[in-house]
């Protein structure tokens, strides 16, 4: 009986000390250059899309409307940077089209324009308000 338990614990000892040799030598998923460059890409559109957004949001037209709407624009700014995910990129699609609309240095504001601003500046006041 006492060679059986020696013979058994030396057989569980030495599957312990080999098993993680085996492990060690296990291949990852996902190559880990092309996760991190992922993740980089990902942050680079981020922060694509907030510079989009500030560029609106600073646009003199905007700043008018909104002073004239009642919005702290300021408060927004700030909040802008807080934004990740699915809501700050349905901003930054609103922002864009704000900024096609004043693209060639077209300096006046038209009805559509004025509409544009004012779903931007809802959009946001509405994912501000949300978090």
């Amino acid at each position: 009986m006492r060679t059986i338990r020696t013979l058994l614990v030396t057989t569980l000892v030495s599957m312990l000390a080999v098993t993680p040799s085996v492990f060690a030598q296990e291949r990852h998923a996902v190559n880990p250059s092309a996760l991190a460059q992922t993740v980089t890409d990902q942050v680079a559109k981020q922060d694509a899309d907030r510079a989009t957004i500030h560029e609106a949001l600073s646009r003199p037209e905007v700043r008018e409307l909104a002073a004239k709407s009642g919005v702290n624009l300021d408060r927004m700014q700030a909040s802008i940077d807080t934004l990740s995910g699915p809501q700050l990129a349905q901003v930054a699609s609103a922002a864009q089209q704000v900024n096609q609309a004043f693209v060639g240095g077209a300096s006046t504001v038209v009805i559509s324009t004025t509409t544009i601003i004012i779903a931007l500046l809802v959009v946001i006041l509405i994912v501000v308000a949300a978090n």
